[in-house]
């Protein structure tokens, strides 16, 4: 816990290019620009801005109430402090940055039956450990058929991830995501996506979604890569929608007056991915004899639930991933370009597993839960589990190779809702055998991340 209080109490610095950030800010203004010009689609009506609600953005629309706009966003100040336990390492390693700078525009056209969304994020930063963000994290635009199916095309988050993956990162319970979604997520992807819902009784609902996408996570520039990704998602709703979209939220800040509960499963195949799990193109390349681009499949799938009532909620979530090698592949592409037709593993000769020792194979799970109580503090914990395959990245020395993380977490909310929060929490990482610490020296002992985030919305 000393660790706990010297993050909570140090100076908070965050490490953040300028230059960097003026060019995205650029880039923005012009998106920004751009979109705003359709509300010139509505004819020069009056605009009048809705009721504001701290945290919730501002609500726009026009006074026949056929075209509706929101403008929202939040900052999120982060710093993180990690220690090796039993190492003879007293170094304290430091970590302060601006984890998310977040800008979002969504509209609706009703009598047109168009909507869309646009959000960007100010500092390139990404949600997995190694996903390389970008400027735009969302941008589609809908065909709303009626008021239970809607097509999008465009760039956003998929279904075929696990649950949290779909709540937004300014509304989690703890200062960031769990290891299995930094492990499996592909997070964004660029595709077409059809959301369904359905009430089968008076009160249950089951929402069905569907996902043909590019499989290169976030829109591709340069070369696509292998082929589509398809996949999708079943949500079963057994007493009725969450209030003020808690589906998508974590913690129970609405204190839900009745239980709320949603359970689902997901799967998904990508047909030749050339990264580690289908978030990036291009960065991992096989080919076969005739220099002929040969990549693996990867096929995915989960189980998850969340409950929420009286200010408690609990998430749980079990993802399995897999991976089909081709028996063509002969030669690997390095970095630099050239090839290679080393294949070693163990001093042998193995193309199998050598290329399924890049990619993130393997399964695990996630608990969570907390309660947030009526002076507007909250108690949480989570644990998580990653169990890899005998020939998985998870089972890299660095960056992975551990096993279980025990979180506890402490947050206040400044206000009814998720317009401002201060986070503190600690993780015990439990290291298995033959891990290096961040220099490259072996580990002997366990980790202990301390964590602090604040967020401020609009």
């Amino acid at each position: 816990m000393t660790d706990c209080v010297w993050t909570a109490l140090g100076i908070l610095e965050i490490n953040y290019s300028l230059t960097t950030t003026m060019a995205n800010l650029k880039k923005a203004l012009t998106l920004l620009v751009v979109l705003l010009s359709v509300v010139e689609y509505s004819n020069a009506q009056e605009i009048i801005l809705g009721r504001y609600k701290f945290g919730e953005g501002l609500f726009f629309s026009g006074k026949d109430n056929n075209y509706q706009m929101e403008i929202s966003g939040y900052l999120q100040p982060y710093s993180e402090s990690k220690k090796y336990n039993g190492n003879d390492d007293a170094t304290l390693y430091n970590r302060f940055r601006m984890r998310r700078a977040r800008f979002e525009l969504t509209g609706i056209a009703k009598r047109e039956k168009i909507s869309y969304q646009l959000e960007i994020d100010l500092t390139g930063g990404g949600e997995g450990t190694d996903v390389v963000g970008g400027l735009v994290y969302d941008a589609w635009i809908g065909y709303d058929f009626n008021k239970n199916i809607k097509l999008s095309f465009g760039q956003k988050s998929t279904s075929t991830d696990n649950r949290e993956l779909g709540m937004s990162s300014g509304t989690l319970q703890l200062a960031d995501r769990s290891p299995l979604s930094a492990a499996f997520g592909s997070v964004r992807e660029f595709g077409l996506f059809l959301d369904t819902s359905y009430k089968i009784t008076r009160k249950s609902i089951i929402q069905p979604e569907f996902a043909i996408t590019n499989g290169d996570g976030i829109n591709v520039t340069d070369k696509d890569h292998g082929g589509f990704k398809y996949g999708g998602r079943i949500d079963y709703l057994p007493f009725g929608q969450f209030s003020n979209l808690g589906q998508f939220r974590q913690a129970d800040i609405m204190r839900e007056q009745t239980p709320k509960f949603v359970i689902g499963v997901n799967y998904s195949y990508n047909v030749g991915i050339s990264d580690r799990r289908g978030s990036q193109s291009g960065t991992i390349l096989y080919l076969d004899k005739d220099n002929k681009e040969v990549l693996p499949d990867y096929a995915k799938y989960g189980v998850d639930f969340l409950f929420k009532y009286n200010g408690f909620s609990l998430l749980c979530e079990y993802v399995n991933a897999s991976a089909r090698v081709p028996m063509d592949i002969t030669q690997r592409v390095r970095v630099d370009g050239t090839t290679s037709t080393n294949f070693d593993v163990n001093g042998l000769r193995d193309i199998e597993n050598y290329v399924k020792g890049r990619m993130m194979l393997g399964e695990g799970y996630n608990i969570q839960g907390g309660y947030v109580f009526k002076n507007l503090f909250s108690i949480d914990g989570r644990v998580s589990y990653l169990k890899p395959q005998s020939y998985s990245f998870l089972n890299n020395p660095t960056f992975y190779n551990r096993s279980n993380y025990y979180t506890l977490g402490v947050s206040k909310y400044l206000s009814r809702g998720y317009g401002a929060k201060i986070q503190l929490d600690c993780t015990y990482i439990n290291v298995k055998e033959g891990s290096n610490d961040l220099n490259g020296n072996p580990m002997i002992g366990n980790e202990l991340l301390t964590r602090l985030i604040t967020t401020i919305s609009f």
